[in-house]
């Protein structure tokens, strides 16, 4: 095919901050990734948009296997607050209350929550 590019799973993209690895973020309205390594705000940098990631959550929050994740940019961690945030995955594990991080399978383009 001539007109493939790559697979598309990890992309190079240029953060608007500065990310830790393992940490998500938010490329304009529809593209969320997770860093393979700590990138640096306007340097391109590996992230990861496609598979099943562990990530941090909301602590005080219990999520069912199925739930939808929305990304919280202020406290960069996923939780199912679908107002005024984006999804950025579905859990793939629950994950109790109080705990620190969920198995969620990224989705490959993320919606303005209603």
């Amino acid at each position: 095919m001539k007109n493939f590019v790559q697979e598309g799973d990890v992309l190079n993209l240029a953060p608007s901050a500065n990310v830790a690895a393992g940490e998500g973020h938010l490329f304009g309205a529809a593209l969320f990734g997770v860093a393979l390594n700590n990138a640096v705000s306007g340097v391109a940098s590996s992230f990861k948009t496609e598979g099943v990631v562990e990530i941090a959550k909301t602590s005080a929050l219990a999520i069912a296997v199925g739930a939808r994740l929305y990304w919280d940019a202020t406290n960069k961690v996923v939780n199912t607050t679908a107002t005024a945030q984006q999804q950025v995955g579905v859990a793939v594990a629950a994950a109790a209350n109080p705990s620190a991080t969920v198995k969620m399978k990224l989705v490959s383009a993320v919606a303005l929550a209603a």
